[in-house]
């Protein structure tokens, strides 16, 4: 699913797009969606909140979209030939543009028209957003120690109701170099750690939402972007010790998490031991 930086980055150039102009192309294909609201109303904004995108009308309209996994949204040039094969491609969500730019959002996971004051029934129950111009990680680290018992540190990080924006990706790498152990219990850190896993969290994105390329190492080369993220059956590269792969499981979503068993304290519960190759390794064919 795509992260928090993703998302700021996407609307960047939606908002670079059809800002300040008014919407001559408007296409909803969501259910009973009305997109009238939408026609003809000039896009003041398009901004991220964690994972979501707000487009904000004059209309006093707002549309909110999720990728969830497999959505993405692209700006191409406008133009007949150019927006009538943009709207008949079978993935299309929704389509906004002017004289000059078509923005098209295919294959989202949430699409909704509300109004501007209705905003926050879908975004309202979000943590601090880490890119966001209201990022508050007093809050975000309180809101860490104040997990239900049982929440590992991991869950808590995936959690948009305590840091939003946070994926698989930024929450395995900010724990990696904090050296803190993911399935540890996020009520138990002490406030100095929690203070300084939201800074940690807050420095990587800051930086990586800069490059069309995650890379926590500050290196864009495929094979050294991560410490330990995507990179089972591979040597940490701290400690030379394998990086494993486990679920969650019972402490968080129903995600995995890479980690380093020697930097950090151990095998997961979920981690059966076993031999892990590298990923994207080819199986050797049984004789």
């Amino acid at each position: 699913m795509p992260e928090g930086d993703t998302v700021w980055r996407t609307a960047q150039r939606l908002h670079a797009a059809p800002a300040g102009r008014p919407a001559t192309l408007v296409d909803i294909r969501w259910g009973e969606v009305d997109e009238a609201p939408l026609r003809g109303a000039v896009v003041d904004e398009v901004v991220p909140r964690g994972k979501h995108l707000l487009h904000r009308l004059d209309s006093g309209w707002t549309l909110h979209t999720h990728l969830r996994m497999e959505g993405s949204w692209r700006v191409e040039a406008a133009g007949p030939d150019a927006a009538a094969r943009a709207l008949r491609r079978p993935d299309l969500r929704a389509a906004i543009g002017n004289d000059d730019w078509t923005t098209l959002g295919l294959r989202l996971g949430e699409l909704d028209v509300v109004r501007r004051t209705d905003e926050h029934l879908l975004v309202g129950h979000l943590g601090p957003d880490v890119l966001g111009a209201d990022w508050d990680p007093a809050d975000a680290a309180r809101r860490i120690l104040g997990s239900s018992a049982g929440t590992s540190i991991a869950a808590a990080l995936l959690d948009q109701r305590v840091p939003a924006g946070v994926g698989t990706f930024w929450a395995s790498e900010a724990l990696f170099v904090q050296r803190l152990h993911p399935r540890r219990e996020a009520s138990a850190l002490s406030p100095e750690e929690a203070d300084a896993l939201v800074a940690r969290v807050h420095e990587l994105m800051l930086r990586g939402r800069e490059h069309a390329i995650q890379s926590s190492t500050g290196i864009l080369r495929n094979d050294a972007r991560s410490w330990v993220h995507a990179r089972s059956g591979r040597p940490c590269r701290r400690c030379g010790e394998t990086v494993r792969v486990a679920p969650l499981g019972r402490l968080g979503p129903d995600r995995v998490f890479f980690s380093c068993p020697q930097c950090r304290g151990g095998l997961a519960p979920t981690d059966d031991g076993r031999p892990q190759a590298p990923l994207g390794a080819r199986r050797r064919a049984r004789p």
